[in-house]
C-alpha cells in the first residue's frame, strides 16, 4: 500500500525571527496557533487529509494553544513532539539537557491533550546518535528528522555564513553533511544514524527521486500549483511520501509578518496561492493511489 503522511511543525513566529537574528514583534508572536492552525484544519477537511502536528512544549503554556491541540485530536489528527523549547542547537547540548528537552515536550503535550506523543522531530531537522539514544530510552516509537537534501543543506549553510559575515547571529545550525548520504525511504537507524541498522524507525523528510529536491511546504508553496504537481509526481512510487509543512506555510505578510517578509520569500506568496499548491500535490498523490494517514499510523504499518 502507498501511504502519504502530512505533518506540520507548529513553530511559532519568534523562531523565524531568531533564524534571521531579529526580535519578533509581540503582535504577531502567536500567529501560528491563532491564525494558521484554523486554516490548516479547514484545508485538511477540504483535502480529506489527517495531519500530524509537531508541537513545541513551551507554547502549550498558553491555554489557547493547548485548546487548539485538543480540537485537533478530536478531529482525528495526531499530536507529536517537537521538543520543549525548540533549541536549534539541541544536538550540541549535554545529554542531560537533550533528555530534558525531549521529555519536557512529551509531558507538556500529555498535560495539554491527555495522552503522550509517540513521534519526535528535532528542531531544524538536526539530529545525532545521542538524540536517537535518548529517544529509544524514552520509548519514542518513531523519529522524523533526517533530511537528506543537498538543495536544502547547502543554501542553509550559505545563509548562516552570510549572517556571520554581517555580524549577525543566526540561531540555526548546520547538520553533519553525512546526513546527505542517508536513505530517503523509511529505515531503522544504525551507527552512525545516516546508515541502516537495528535502531529505531526513522521516517525521513521527503525528497524527490533522483535529484533529491526538497518536497516540503516551502518548496511546494513557492513552486506554484503546476510546478508543485511536478514535484509530487517525482515522489510517486515511494512507499511513504512524508510531506512536511510548517504553520507559516499557510500565512503571508498580511498576517502581521511584514517585518519578516523581506527575509522570507515564502511570505510574499498569498495564502490563497499557497493553499492551491498544497491542494495540487494532494490531487496528484491521491490519483496515484496514495492513502493519507497520520505518521503514527504510517509508523505502525512500517513496523
Amino acid at each position: 500500500m502507498r501511504l502519504c503522511a502530512v505533518s506540520v511543525d507548529l513553530d511559532e513566529i519568534p523562531n523565524y525571527f531568531a533564524i534571521h537574528g531579529m526580535e519578533a514583534p509581540a503582535h504577531a508572536s502567536t500567529a501560528v496557533y491563532d491564525v494558521a492552525i484554523n486554516r490548516l484544519f479547514d484545508w485538511s477537511r477540504d483535502a480529506r487529509v489527517p495531519l500530524t502536528l509537531f508541537a513545541i512544549g513551551r507554547d502549550l503554556d498558553r491555554p489557547e494553544a493547548g485548546a487548539k491541540l485538543r480540537d485537533a485530536l478530536a478531529l482525528g489528527h495526531e499530536i507529536a513532539n517537537h521538543s520543549l523549547d525548540h533549541l536549534y542547537d539541541l544536538t550540541r547540548r549535554p545529554r542531560e539537557e537533550i533528555r530534558a528537552q525531549i521529555l519536557g515536550g512529551i509531558r507538556a503535550i500529555e498535560r495539554a491533550v491527555g495522552e503522550p506523543p509517540v513521534g519526535f522531530r528535532a528542531p531544524g531537522y538536526t539530529i545525532t546518535g545521542a538524540v536517537f539514544d535518548v529517544l529509544k530510552e524514552l520509548g519514542v516509537q518513531y523519529d522524523s528528522s533526517v533530511f537528506p537534501c543537498p538543495a536544502y543543506w547547502a543554501p542553509k549553510a550559505l545563509a548562516i555564513s552570510m549572517y556571520a559575515l554581517r555580524g549577525k547571529q543566526s540561531s540555526s545550525i548546520i547538520d553533519n553533511p553525512s546526513v546527505l548520504l542517508a536513505p530517503t525511504r523509511p529505515y531503522f537507524v544504525g551507527d552512525p544514524y545516516w546508515t541502516r541498522g537495528q535502531g529505531m524507525l526513522e521516517l525521513p523528510i521527503q525528497v524527490t527521486r533522483g535529484l533529491r529536491l526538497p518536497f516540503i511546504g516551502t518548496s511546494v508553496t513557492l513552486a506554484g500549483p503546476e510546478r508543485a504537481r511536478w514535484l509530487a509526481k517525482m515522489c510517486v512510487g515511494e512507499p511513504l511520501v512524508n510531506l512536511e509543512l510548517h504553520g507559516i506555510d499557510v500565512l503571508d505578510g498580511k498576517d502581521g509578518l511584514e517585518a519578516l517578509a523581506p527575509h522570507q520569500v515564502d511570505l510574499r506568496v498569498s495564502v490563497a496561492d499557497k493553499l492551491a499548491s498544497l491542494h495540487a500535490v494532494i490531487e496528484v498523490l491521491r490519483a496515484a493511489g496514495y492513502a493519507f494517514v497520520t505518521m503514527k499510523t504510517a509508523a505502525t504499518e512500517l513496523l
